[in-house]
């Protein structure tokens, strides 16, 4: 053999060698990356819903149009598989809008569980901040992980008060990106049902919900159905009220949830509403009501720009709380405006102006709790004008009975609050009528060398990673063309948890 082809021979072994070498390397690495750093996790099931979903439906309201997921629950979907593989939908799932209950024939696809980027260790480093997102080994099954909402850690008294979360007797406020969330569909006015006499708008044919209140004259046209108008005087307000006997009501429960266990569910009285308002007439003004328990309150612009918020108690005395100014469009512009009562405090946005009245963070700050009082939710303005986009949300309320049975959750209930421990937290679902958490736990937690730990709480040694970004959002099958599984990319979105 010429010098050559031994030359040759010998880099080809040696290229083949480094090949090897480098390939074991990225191994080692990849292996060490995912034990260490960061890992995908698939959501299993949907007791973090609406954050993140577990195997489910997405219906379209075949009314309105509305988008929403439903649970797959595959006890009971089994039943109801096709041969083409769709489901059909049983129970019946409402529409979170306009309170259609969908047909029982109506065929839908299952997609898949969102699957998630977590970072893993991240805790070994920094503390745990409450509302993050978090994964965990369940302490009554060592060998599946969980992911929960942190709500509770080492040391604190928690307690749910009317489905806020109270440390140490003070309500804890979500961020503000929790917080948008949270937010939970009661009434979405751009999405009108086609067959308004259909008997299935919560067993009752569809009415427009929001109602007028004697005199008022706010015009809500079928041929412009998304749209409310009022040409009145300058100095008569004129009302509208959402009609809870028309449309959703406001209590807690869920599009994704289970609709058989909906009365059995408490009122939320945390809500948010919102629209474009256009000022037809320089003497105008238009606003927002939201009651919780037996106080309304109230928030207003004019076409000065002057923004006011007030409450009206129960005997019907009036109290102005806080006013600002904002700079509005040129008259014939639309402007976005904005009210929420959530979690002890008003917030009034017009444009990018917020205008904000802390309440308290004390139990009972808001006034004396009426947990069996339905909010109710209000539009009242002056003048001319136009409303487009009018829509209603609620906040997520965590629930300290059981839907099923009206019982009391084991602990962190109102009455029953539950002290942490040294390296104890307390960790809940975001879909809290159907989340095996910390507040339902019956069984000691199964620890090592026979150690146990105590029922509901999620050990520090048992802490995985923070979740932080959906990177395979709920996938589903696309028949025309066959693509097979695909993500819906649009809903790929970071995950937010706590701040400092």
């Amino acid at each position: 053999m010429s010098d050559e082809a031994k030359t040759t021979k010998h880099t080809t072994a040696e290229s083949v060698a480094n090949t090897f070498e480098w390939l074991i390397t990225a191994f080692i690495l990849a292996f060490v990356f995912r034990a260490f750093v960061l890992e995908a996790f698939r959501i299993p099931t949907g007791s973090m819903a609406d954050t993140l979903m577990g195997d489910h439906f997405q219906v379209c309201c075949t009314e309105c149009g509305y988008r929403y997921e439903y649970n797959f629950n595959p006890y009971i979907a089994k039943n109801y598989k096709t041969a083409a593989g769709d489901y059909r939908l049983m129970p019946s799932p409402r529409c979170p809008s306009c309170g259609y209950y969908e047909n029982p024939n109506t065929l839908v696809p299952k997609s898949n569980g969102d699957r998630i980027l977590v970072f893993k260790c991240l805790y070994q480093f920094v503390e745990p901040k409450r509302w993050d997102v978090i994964v965990f080994k369940c302490p009554t099954e060592p060998g599946t992980n969980y992911i929960k909402r942190l709500i509770g850690k080492p040391g604190e008294t928690v307690e749910i008060i009317d489905g806020d979360i109270y440390i140490d007797d003070v309500l804890q406020r979500k961020p503000d990106k929790v917080q948008n969330e949270m937010w939970m569909c009661v009434y979405n006015n751009d999405y009108q049902p086609v067959r308004k006499m259909e008997n299935r708008f919560n067993n009752h044919s569809w009415h427009q919900p929001f109602t007028n209140d004697i005199d008022s004259q706010w015009k809500y046209s079928p041929a412009e159905p998304t749209k409310f108008t009022l040409a009145g005087s300058a100095g008569k307000t004129n009302i509208m009220f959402y009609d809870t006997a028309k449309g959703n009501d406001f209590r807690a429960v869920y599009g994704y949830g289970d609709p058989r266990y909906y009365e059995n569910i408490p009122y939320c009285s945390d809500l948010m509403m919102n629209y474009y308002a256009k000022f037809d007439a320089d003497q105008s003004s238009v606003g927002i009501g939201l009651s919780k328990y037996q106080t309304l309150y109230k928030a207003y612009v004019d076409g000065t720009g002057l923004m006011i918020i007030e409450k009206v108690d129960a005997t019907g005395r009036t109290t102005e709380l806080t006013r600002g100014e904002t700079l509005l469009p040129a008259e014939g512009k639309s402007f976005f405006v904005k009210f929420a009562n959530v979690d002890h405090q008003l917030v009034f946005e017009v444009e990018d102006t917020k205008l904000v009245y802390d309440m308290g963070t004390n139990r009972d700050d808001a006034g004396q709790r009426m947990a069996e009082i339905s909010p109710k939710a209000l539009i009242f303005g002056t003048g001319s004008l136009t409303l487009n986009n009018v829509a209603l949300y609620r906040d997520i309320n965590y629930l300290s009975i059981r839907p099923d049975n009206r019982q009391p959750v084991d602990r962190a209930g109102e009455g029953n609050p539950f002290t942490l421990g040294e390296n104890e937290f307390f960790a809940m679902g975001d879909n809290s009528p159907d989340s095996a958490d910390s507040r339902l736990w019956s069984i000691e937690g199964i620890g090592n060398n026979g150690k146990s730990y105590r029922m509901g709480i999620v050990p520090r040694d048992y802490l995985v990673g923070k979740a932080f970004f959906v990177y395979w959002p709920s996938s589903f099958r696309l028949e025309k063309p066959k693509l097979g599984i695909v993500p819906d990319i649009g809903r790929m979105r970071f995950i937010y948890g706590g701040k400092n």
